[in-house]
């Protein structure tokens, strides 16, 4: 699996680089300021947040005298790591065994790699010893079942679907039946990412979710959105539209490898609310992973220094 330094060389090397060289050893200036702003909009963190972290920054700045650069390195790190956990530590999803079976609802809109990231999550599970089934609920386009069997077969992970243009909702209630006839524990559930208006995608993404719900209790257990970083802002947009529709509760943001615009992974906890809970490293099967706050900022900032 790709690591996480390596995934994020894109944003470090761009714009984070940048960060560390202007937070070095010499003393905070209206400058300082002026040019660590810039460069978090250069990086996506978006308007709203920069505006959020620089007023905290100078908060602390204040409270804590801090007049040197390389202190408000530490304290820039410390206000990054605390956007990406909205609403304190987010806890961690710890299967419960009490359920006969645990649904996972994923959405996002078509290319943000959604169908590859319900294949690698299918994968990441089946190697903590769960059982997997996948569902292709995604019927409005012929590309995304054949996408998603294909994953399926590659990652032995088997896929309930329905012919193109059939009846999503149906293919739900089959997938669940057939996850409880197979004893199942974990049914991961693609949708459709575009259909002619927002307003039909999300009847449709909300046909998918009665279902659930009315066939699996307290079904969907968690409802995650793929998001592509490579979209920065654009992506905030998209899922301003999901969060308010299908009751999002977490993210898997995508493509981090082939972008400089990571920085957006904080505008969508910072706006939005709403932890990252995945992230892809690459493009292999196994190319993902839990997502782990400080981590990623410590690979946005490393250098050889703590």
């Amino acid at each position: 699996m790709a690591s996480l330094r390596d995934t994020l060389a894109r944003t470090r090397n761009s714009i984070f680089g940048k960060v560390q060289t202007l937070l070095g050893q010499a003393d905070i200036t209206e400058e300082t300021w002026d040019e660590l702003e810039a460069l978090l909009l250069q990086a996506d963190v978006g308007a709203a947040t920069t505006t959020k972290l620089l007023d905290a920054l100078k908060k602390r700045a204040s409270a804590e005298g801090i007049v040197r650069a390389d202190k408000l390195r530490e304290a820039l790190k410390d206000e990054l790591r605390k956007l990406l956990l909205p609403n304190g530590t987010p806890p961690p999803y710890v299967y419960d065994k009490t359920r006969l079976l645990e649904v996972i609802l994923v959405v996002g809109v078509n290319g943000s790699g959604k169908t590859t990231s319900i294949a690698k999550l299918g994968k990441l599970y089946q190697s903590k010893g769960r059982k997997v089934l996948l569902a292709a609920c995604d019927t409005f386009r012929a590309a995304a079942i054949d996408q998603l069997q294909i994953w399926g077969e590659r990652a032995g992970i088997p896929v309930i679907a329905g012919v193109p243009n059939s009846d999503p909702g149906a293919v739900a209630f089959d997938a669940i039946q057939s996850a409880f006839a197979r004893k199942c524990d974990l049914l991961i559930v693609d949708t459709a990412g575009r259909l002619h208006t927002k307003h039909n995608l999300m009847k449709e993404l909300e046909k998918v979710r009665n279902v659930l719900q009315r066939s699996v209790h307290e079904a969907p257990h968690h409802t995650l959105l793929v998001i592509d970083a490579a979209n920065g802002q654009n992506a905030i947009s998209q899922a301003k539209g999901f969060a308010h529709s299908v009751a999002v509760t977490g993210v898997i943001l995508t493509k981090l490898d082939g972008t400089p615009k990571g920085g957006v992974a904080f505008a969508i906890t910072g706006e939005l609310g709403i932890p990252i809970r995945y992230i892809g490293t690459g493009e292999k099967i196994d190319d993902i992973a839990e997502f782990n706050a400080q981590a990623f900022v410590e690979s946005l900032f490393e250098d050889g220094r703590s």
